[in-house]
């Protein structure tokens, strides 16, 4: 099943809806889309690697009985590639199918049939999770002001959804200043915080590091100020909440 694609005219949460049921999948799509949530829409596992490997997801509403692949063993693969939310929808609704999918790595459990309504409160619940400032859950992503950092892979997803690389030394720089927002780090401390202590490690190397950093915040759409210089000071990171 081909992917359908439609942006939301603001703003709004990326749903990716795994099911292979051409009705089911329209009538969530179009209600979501009403919503101006920004949706799509796949049949099967491959067409769902080749979306979370082109954009980012938020949310991915998965239906466990797939023809061609098993629901879990897709839900392992996101909880392994990205740091979307997952909420199963399915109808196996036995307390063992609903343990097995938590355990496989998803954050709710929808049986159909199911009201819309209450899968967008859902949805809703599930979004909530790690955006009161910087947060790193279980999966390993941290979230900022809208952002999502894969520390593991070094993958920053910008809130209009570009897919950035770091470099490692850009990663811990980014992780130092998260750990520490709002505070003004010097150029020592920045130093000691992703070096290490006794690291012979120059200013101009901070300042350097800081500028390409900066960059890359900005190919996401984000202005430089997110990462302040103080005079004399250092740097502060300011995400927006």
């Amino acid at each position: 099943m081909n992917a359908e694609i439609q942006a939301a005219p603001h703003a709004a949460l990326r749903i990716l809806i795994i099911e292979d049921d051409p009705e089911i999948s329209r009538l969530v799509a179009q209600f979501l889309r009403d919503k101006d949530y920004h949706v799509t829409a796949v049949g099967d596992g491959k067409a769902m690697r080749a979306v979370i490997a082109a954009q980012a997801v938020d949310i991915v509403l998965l239906d466990l009985m797939l023809p061609d692949d098993s629901g879990l063993d897709l839900c392992k693969q996101i909880r392994a590639t990205c740091g979307a939310r997952i909420i199963m929808v399915t109808a196996l609704a036995s307390l063992s199918d609903r343990v097995a999918g938590l355990d496989s790595g998803a954050d709710d459990y929808v049986s159909k049939p199911f009201a819309l309504p209450e899968l967008e409160a859902r949805i809703r619940a599930v979004s909530r999770r790690g955006q009161d400032g910087p947060d790193q859950s279980n999966d390993g992503v941290i979230r900022f002001g809208g952002w999502r950092f894969d520390a593991k892979r070094r993958i920053l997803y910008s809130p209009k959804g570009v897919r950035i690389t770091l470099t490692a030394a850009e990663a811990d720089l980014l992780q130092a200043f998260q750990k520490n927002a709002h505070q003004v780090l010097s150029r020592p401390q920045l130093i000691e915080l992703t070096r290490g202590k006794g690291e012979d490690v120059s200013d101009r190397a901070v300042d350097l590091l800081v500028s390409r950093l900066r960059r890359k915040l900005a190919l996401g759409g984000r202005q430089l100020e997110i990462i302040q210089t103080v005079r004399s000071d250092g740097y502060v990171f300011n995400p927006e909440d």
